[in-house]
């Protein structure tokens, strides 16, 4: 074997390694964010309270996706993984320190436009909220309430960029479970004692959110300090790396978020659905978030520095060896969860959410919701591969170009069959239009690394369909077995669940294994090793 085939090996076993930390630690985050989720269900059901949140929280979450967990993220990551390697310590924290202060107030001053227009926003995004009394301005009020948490999520979005370019990722990645357990338990002792004072409930969760970004932040700062940062104010407008960083966000602040845009127009869509269309829209992606979070994100964040050291060498094979093999990866893993969130969708829903006001009819219309959205899964979470390879390639236009393709395919999908699929259809375009977002991507990624193995991408792809599709069969065959447990008590619709998913994935990695997926065994064996820590 040669030393850039070894390099190139090691370092794919390095992102596995890395990514098997960030996915236990965003699993964490998502098992926290889907009981916050459980306690909107029960405290307000779907409907006019909850519907109202998940608008008012959209705008500033929107702007956080494009600001702290998207074009901020990446182009960070790259720019500071080239002054760490080339420039030494004196000058990467001097960036960082600068980027800090640029952004905080950059932050601030949109943050205090967002709160002022916060009225006409809300219009925009659900104009037939009005048909409804008081419903614009709860969400308005709402609104104005959670702006400024798009200032500590951003911020927490650079502090994790500079942890993860010193290889640290446990940390940056748990923070977002700080943020919900500050949401649940700020916001649910909020939500009970505001109603004694005549302030709605749901505006308790509000502040909920900004205890639970405070959080997210604080809780980076200490191992940021152990790294040898000290921060020191400066701000300088001239300084090269932060002009670059600002270069590589402009372009891609639509190009690198063009689910959230989507999700953006799919709002005004929902709105004029029926009453609940966001509320059920809202959950179902909240579901589907936690395999998108745990393998897309987490092999996104631990590919992007070594991704981005390998550009900074000029390194093409190696960087053409490790885009591959992380597809492959994060394929092994979304394509079978994709299997079973659409076969055990109802009993899944049943299980987390059909609890206080959330009614049987609720779980119907959110798995319905929850099906469509599954069906992109595996596109998901490969642009969240793909997107950084621009990046370190220092080249974001073509993500932009996508995220064009795919908004305007997602607008003409959902206005042509609308009024037949009503708010499925906007889940069913949002998955329709990230496959489109994929496929161009996926093809001029392959003229710009003038070739990627598609043989061995094709023959690894065949193996997990082959796996998914056993794994399909096993599912059907012990929801059978469990029906009496699945449509039980909640102890009983426990235990059925569990024993479901266990078995299938058991089945699905023995399949798999004998196959002989090098990927899958480096990530099942990275994993394990870190669980017998």
């Amino acid at each position: 074997m040669t030393k850039k085939a070894e390099t190139a090996g090691s370092s794919t076993g390095k992102i596995a390694r890395s990514a098997g930390a960030v996915s236990i630690a965003v699993m964490c985050s998502r098992v926290l964010g889907l009981v916050r989720e459980q306690v909107f269900a029960g405290l307000f059901g779907a409907g006019y309270a909850y519907d109202a949140f998940v608008v008012a929280f959209r705008i500033p979450n929107l702007l956080r996706d494009l600001f702290g967990e998207g074009t901020l993220s990446a182009a960070f990551v790259t720019v500071f993984s080239d002054y760490d390697t080339n420039k030494g310590t004196e000058a990467t924290w001097k960036l960082a320190s600068n980027v800090l202060v640029f952004m905080a107030i950059l932050l601030s001053t949109i943050t205090l436009l967002g709160m002022f227009f916060a009225e006409p926003v809300v219009h925009l995004l659900a104009p037939d909220f009005d048909a409804v009394t008081g419903k614009t301005a709860l969400t308005v009020w709402l609104t104005r309430i959670m702006f400024p948490f798009l200032i500590f999520v951003s911020l927490a979005a650079v502090v994790m960029g500079m942890l993860n370019t010193k290889g640290k990722f446990f940390v940056p990645a748990v923070s977002s479970a700080f943020f919900n357990l500050g949401s649940i338990i700020g916001g649910t002792s909020l939500a009970l004692l505001l109603p004694k004072f005549g302030i709605p409930a749901i505006v308790g969760m509000a502040w909920g959110t900004l205890i639970g970004g405070l959080f997210q932040l604080s809780i980076q700062l200490p191992i940021l300090w152990k790294t040898g940062f000290r921060f020191k104010p400066q701000l300088s407008l001239r300084d090269p790396g932060l002009k670059r960083i600002l270069w590589l966000m402009l372009p891609a602040t639509i190009g690198l978020s063009a689910t959230q845009i989507n999700i953006f127009v799919n709002t005004n869509f929902a709105s004029g659905c029926m009453e609940g269309s966001v509320s059920w829209l809202n959950y179902a992606f909240r579901l589907v978030q936690l395999p998108i979070g745990i393998f897309g994100v987490a092999f996104s964040v631990a590919a992007m520095p070594v991704l981005a050291r390998h550009a900074a060498k000029q390194d093409l094979a190696g960087l053409r060896k490790i885009f591959a093999s992380s597809l492959v990866m994060v394929f092994s893993l979304t394509i079978p969860a994709t299997v079973g969130l659409i076969l055990l969708s109802q009993p899944i829903i049943r299980l987390i959410f059909e609890h206080g006001a959330f009614t049987a009819a609720d779980t119907l219309r959110t798995a319905q919701a929850l099906t469509c959205y599954a069906y992109g899964l595996f596109a998901y979470s490969a642009v969240k591969i793909m997107v950084p390879v621009f990046y370190a390639l220092n080249d974001t236009k073509y993500p932009v170009i996508a995220s064009f393709i795919a908004v305007a395919a997602n607008i003409i999908f959902i206005t042509l069959t609308i009024d037949v699929f009503s708010f499925r259809a906007i889940a069913l375009s949002t998955s329709c239009s990230m496959g489109l977002n994929f496929l161009f991507l996926g093809t001029v990624l392959y003229r710009k690394l003038t070739g990627f193995s598609l043989y061995y991408l094709g023959q690894g792809v065949l193996k997990i369909l082959l796996a998914s599709m056993v794994m399909g069969l096993g599912v059907i065959g012990l929801q059978q077995v469990f029906a009496p447990l699945l449509i039980g008590g909640i102890p009983l619709q426990l235990v059925g669940v569990f024993t479901v998913i266990g078995g299938a994935a058991l089945l699905y990695g023995i399949v798999l294994h004998y196959l002989r997926l090098p990927e899958f065994d480096e990530v099942t064996g990275k994993i394990r090793k870190r669980l017998g820590r």
